[in-house]
Formats: structure tokens, C-alpha cells, sequence
């Protein structure tokens, strides 16, 4: 499938979103990520509503604390919790991870939702990474696939279906990884540590953030054992959001500003997306697995992603990213051995 930007803004315009979806949540557990403002927060308010055992995973204290109280407070929740995880530090994911498994016996939704744009100026994260790629990326599978032990127990013992929620975009649609990337002999690398290649790439980085959202979802779908578990891919279309604070420039402002007043959803709107993907489409669950979602119904994702060169970027980038995440936590190996398909 293809959008031209136009069809893009005229679905914007048109596009009528689906309410909210809803379901008892009551003993369920969730994980949001990236849950102190926008999409996050409002998703993390619908999960709390309904009954859920809510833990909103923010990178700053202060500001997750901040979203702790206006949750509870709309809400009436007493079941919402702050855990800390910044995803632009390895370490922390790993802490997070450790915390949740060691005082909880289940989870039953993670909604990666934490993302952010690339800065005007490459700096690197500790780690060594470009931000975006680290963040919307690379640590979003690590916390992915270090916590997918816990969702096949989950499955098992409460014979349900957990669901893995990566939030990507259809700006997708306007990007693909090109060969030299796919080629190399270590693609991720090339594509978030190299300055030389981002000093020509970094502007579309985020959109290829989004693709590549696309391509862990339907690569760990197909490699999954238990088919218990749902991993799929919503798009909660163009919001009003502060994700875009990275956007700077009189003339980059100005056409930003003009596209929030005409065409941007609000925040609650974006949100109803990430609830459907985690709780949606129940009576045809089958339907959701590696799916791309959007407007509350399983959508094609781009040319590039369903065709020939998109397969070959797809495995190529898994294997890169498996070893890539061997390095920085050994037990993943273990966790690909025990529960993915070889």
C-alpha cells in the first residue's frame, strides 16, 4: 500500500475515529511506557478506567509523578503504580525489567509507546547509539523480549492471550531501509553509530524508527512458539503531541504549527488505537498477530515492508538486532533459545 501525503491530510480531515473500545481489566496487568504525557498518558488513563492494574513507565521521576496523581485523581484508580525507565540507557531497562519480574507474577499488555525524534545535532546516548534509533528502537525490543518470559508463563497459567503493543506511525509509508544498510555487515551500526551515514540521514530517521517498529513487529510475530501471545503494530495517526519538540527552524515551525491546527487528533483520540491493539478485536484475535493497525482495523503496511527487498531487510535486521542485544544483556540468547522459533 501506498499514501501520498495528500490522502495522508484527507484522511486526516475525514477519518472518523472509532470510540474507544472496552473491556474488564480487573486482575490484569499492564505496562506503558513513555505514559507521562500525550498518547501514553491517555491510554494509561482508559487502561486504569478499566480495572487494570496499571504500571506507567516514565523516564523522569518528577514528571512520572506528576502523571501518577492526574491519573489517579481522573480515574479513582488506587492501581497505578511509577516504575523509572529511560530507554536512552540499556542499564535502565534492564533495572526495569528486574524490578517488574521480581514483584509481579503476570503481565497481560505492554504498550510501547515511548518514542522521541532526533535532535538537530547528532549526540550520542551513553551506550554510544543515535538517540532515536536507541530509544524508539533498539531498547524497545530489549524490554520486548526481556519481559516476553513472564507473558508466556501469563498465557499459560490464565490461559489468555497477552498482548505486545509497539506503537509505530504510517509515516512508515514514506521510507524504506535502503541496501546500503540492508548490505553491510552490520546494519544497525551503520544506521545508528556511524556519523558519517546519518550526517546524509538523520532527517527521516524518525519515519525510519517507525518502519523498523514494523519490521521487529512482524519478524518476532513469525518466530514466536506460542501463539498465545499477540504482537502487533498500531498507528494512532497524526496527534497533538510534544514529541515534536525536537523540531526547530522559523520555517519548520511555522509548517508543524499550521499541520497541528488543521489536521492533528488530540492525544485521547491517538490513544484509542493503542487500547484497540491491546484489548480490540477479541472475537478475531487471530487476525491481530504481526498485524499494522490503524483506525481500529488491521491495515497493509507499506510496499516496501510486504515485498521482496522489505523481507530481506527484515531478517537481516532481526539476526543484527539479536546480536546486537546479546551484547548488552547475554540472556537474550536464552530467551530466543527457549521461546522463539530457531
Amino acid at each position: 500500500m501506498k499514501l501520498s501525503f495528500w490522502k495522508f491530510a484527507w484522511g486526516q480531515l475525514t477519518a472518523t475515529v472509532p470510540p474507544v473500545v472496552e473491556e474488564n481489566l480487573d486482575g490484569n496487568t499492564v505496562i506503558v511506557t513513555g505514559a507521562n504525557s500525550g498518547l501514553g498518558f491517555e491510554a494509561a488513563k482508559h487502561f486504569a478506567r478499566m480495572g487494570a492494574k496499571l504500571i506507567i513507565a516514565c523516564r523522569d521521576k518528577g514528571r512520572g509523578e506528576e502523571a501518577l496523581a492526574k491519573i489517579k485523581e481522573a480515574t479513582g484508580s488506587k492501581k497505578v503504580e511509577l516504575s523509572i525507565l529511560d530507554l536512552s540507557k540499556f542499564s535502565s531497562v534492564k533495572e526495569f525489567v528486574e524490578r517488574f519480574t521480581k514483584s509481579e507474577e503476570r503481565l497481560d499488555i505492554l504498550v510501547a509507546n515511548a518514542a522521541v525524534t532526533p535532535a538537530p545535532k547528532f549526540e550520542a546516548t551513553e551506550d554510544g547509539w543515535e538517540p532515536t534509533l536507541q530509544v524508539n528502537n533498539i531498547a524497545t525490543s530489549l524490554l520486548a523480549l526481556e519481559l516476553l518470559p513472564l507473558m508466556v508463563e501469563t498465557a499459560k497459567a490464565h490461559h489468555t492471550t497477552p498482548r505486545v503493543v509497539v506503537v509505530s506511525s504510517e509515516v512508515h509509508y514514506w521510507t524504506k531501509i535502503p541496501k546500503e544498510v540492508v548490505n553491510s555487515a552490520n546494519p544497525l551500526r551503520l544506521f545508528g553509530t556511524d556519523k558519517k551515514y546519518m550526517a546524509k540521514k538523520l532527517g527521516s530517521r524518525y519515519e525510519d524508527s517507525k518502519l523498523l517498529n514494523i519490521l521487529f513487529v512482524r519478524a518476532l510475530n513469525e518466530r514466536l512458539q506460542h501463539k498465545s501471545i499477540i504482537v502487533n503494530s498500531p498507528n494512532p495517526g497524526y496527534c497533538h503531541s510534544n514529541i515534536r519538540r525536537n523540531f526547530t527552524g522559523v520555517f519548520l515551525s511555522a509548517i508543524i504549527s499550521l499541520m497541528d491546527a488543521l489536521l492533528a487528533r488530540t492525544s485521547e483520540e491517538g490513544s484509542r488505537q493503542l487500547v484497540w491493539a491491546a484489548i480490540g478485536h477479541e472475537d478475531k484475535k487471530d487476525e491481530l498477530h504481526g498485524a499494522y493497525i490503524s483506525l481500529s482495523q488491521v491495515t497493509e503496511p507499506s510496499d516496501f515492508v510486504i515485498s521482496e527487498e522489505g523481507r530481506i531487510a527484515q531478517d537481516k535486521l532481526w539476526d543484527n538486532l539479536i546480536d546486537e542485544l546479546t551484547k548488552i544483556d547475554p540472556k537474550i540468547q536464552d530467551i530466543v533459545k527457549d521461546y522463539l522459533k530457531q
